[in-house]
């Protein structure tokens, strides 16, 4: 399951409108009617018995594991175990999801919206705020987020009904505001605690690929690929822990007086709004 060749499949003809992708310096796709997505929203109805039986499977497994991040995160960081956040669900309705907290009490969210803003306008790589050291980070808020333990409490969001193990990543509210109507159409299935945007690049990948990813799973959802999808999940979440562990060493051989932090926020807060 390459990305770069199921990009170009995203782009086929749809019904009642056409999509064409031609990469992060391209066109972006187009809807000939944006009532065309509100009419496919859904659900398989395998999804759920999948989810459930997984969970179900999996339960020795991650309710001692969350069992003892709950008791990690409070020993580590005063304040709340979990950090409640509105995202946009299933045909746009707005849920909470549950997280564990990784960010200090006193933390600012207001430079993470804006430079994901930029994010979107300039389309470059999505690399994270924090992949370089963020001081707004709770102690092991770093390897919580890296290895996306942080997301474990999302299985209640599962067997609630609002989220599915495999889909797009929820958005902001204030993310969907800035959606173009072409990218909304990724709300038409359940959002997941992992997809095929994540296995497939992910923070490599630009704002426009991650759609056109979530858009191709859309159009080929099936019991195989949510399954090819779970089973590449681990290797990419090792992936994601090397990097974590090689990012602050590079950057001290970088030399420079500032860190990419201190960039990447600088970044953020001299961009314009959308």
């Amino acid at each position: 399951m390459r990305a770069e060749g199921h990009l170009r499949d995203a782009g086929r003809a749809t019904k009642g409108g056409s999509l064409s992708y031609s990469g992060s310096n391209g066109n972006a796709p187009h809807v000939a009617s944006e009532l065309w997505a509100t009419s496919l929203c859904r659900v398989p109805g395998w999804k759920a018995g999948l989810d459930i039986t997984c969970i179900l499977l999996l339960l020795p497994l991650w309710l001692p594991l969350m069992i003892l991040l709950m008791l990690v995160t409070r020993i580590a960081s005063p304040g709340p175990i979990f950090y409640r956040q509105k995202r946009i669900g299933l045909c746009g309705r707005h849920f909470f999801i549950w997280k564990f907290r990784t960010m200090r009490l006193s933390a600012e969210t207001q430079t993470h919206e804006r430079y994901f803003e930029n994010l979107m306008r300039v389309d470059c790589p999505m690399t994270k705020l924090d992949a370089y050291g963020d001081h707004r980070l709770a102690p092991f808020g770093r390897v919580l987020r890296a290895s996306g333990l942080d997301e474990l409490p999302q299985f209640f969001n599962v067997l609630h009904g609002e989220m599915s193990l495999v889909g797009p990543r929820p958005c902001t509210p204030n993310e969907f505001d800035h959606y173009e109507p072409w990218q909304r159409q990724r709300v038409n299935c359940l959002p997941g605690l992992t997809g095929y945007w994540q296995v497939n690049g992910k923070n490599k990948t630009t704002f426009r690929e991650m759609i056109a990813m979530d858009l191709f799973y859309l159009k080929n959802m099936s019991i195989v690929l949510d399954l090819k999808i779970m089973l590449k999940t681990g290797t990419a979440i090792a992936g994601q822990l090397f990097e974590s562990r090689q990012a602050p060493q590079r950057s001290r051989q970088d030399g420079s007086p500032r860190s990419r932090t201190t960039i990447l926020q600088t970044l953020a807060e001299s961009a314009p709004k959308i």
